[in-house]
């Protein structure tokens, strides 16, 4: 297990930090206040600071596709996903179209197939949604993105994963919402683990990083390594027992 000092690293050994192990992986990240919570003031921006956005990037520049829920990306303000130049010749250098897709799962299709997450996105984004939906939803978002129906009633994670792969998006980021993180892991799709530990008490409140269904199995991990910025600690863990 490695213990290091963020701001004592160079960018070439931060994407080194997060070399995924398998060409099939799945990751997921997220920020957390001490006591727990996901949010402070409704959104999760507010807990992240730079140190923790530096690392945000170098795994949205190791992803294939970025996966969300479609509360984030509205919650959050998400507008088409683009990268740094240098994130882009990093992912250059790597044979790597120069920014990942982006996949937005919906239960409802409720989005604006007009904002700039569609329109702006350098690459055809992705929606994910249950098979089934009426069509007079999906056809506007069917002009700006390609449409994934999995499902009855809700998204079928395994089955979205899976065509997501098929696809040749084999590196998966998630950036949540905490109900998509409850969904994979009561899939048991999920790799790894990237948590920031913010140095904040927030209290009662707020959601957990994970919601939504309950597991039948705990999981455990594997810590990989401890990364320090000032009070903070950023957290990787991967599949797999502690004394493997």
């Amino acid at each position: 297990m490695l213990y290091r000092k963020l701001d004592e690293l160079t960018d070439d050994e931060v994407y080194a930090a997060y070399a995924p192990p398998e060409p099939d992986w799945l990751r997921v990240n997220f920020v957390s206040s001490a006591d727990g919570a996901a949010t402070l003031g409704g959104v999760s921006g507010s807990l992240s600071g730079d140190a923790d956005k530096r690392v945000f990037k170098v795994l949205r520049a190791r992803c294939d596709v970025l996966l969300t829920g479609a509360e984030t990306v509205r919650t959050e303000h998400y507008g088409p996903l683009v990268l740094s130049e240098e994130r882009k010749a990093w992912r250059r250098a790597q044979g790597l179209p120069e920014v990942p897709v982006m996949a937005i799962v919906t239960r409802t299709a409720r989005l604006d197939p007009g904002a700039g997450i569609f329109t702006e996105a350098p690459r055809r984004p992705i929606v994910v949604c249950p098979g089934g939906l009426p069509e007079v939803q999906l056809a506007p978002f069917r002009e700006v993105a390609d449409v994934i129906g999995v499902g009855t009633g809700g998204v079928d994670f395994a089955a979205a994963v899976a065509a997501l792969r098929e696809r040749g998006l084999r590196q998966i980021l998630c950036e949540g919402g905490p109900h998509v993180f409850g969904s994979l892991i009561a899939a048991d799709l999920v790799d790894e683990l990237d948590l920031t530990v913010s140095a904040m008490l927030v209290g009662g409140g707020p959601y957990r990083i994970a919601e939504g269904f309950e597991s039948e199995h705990a999981r455990r991990l594997r810590l990989r390594h401890v990364l320090q910025a000032g009070d903070d600690l950023i957290l990787r863990y991967v599949r797999g027992s502690s004394d493997e």
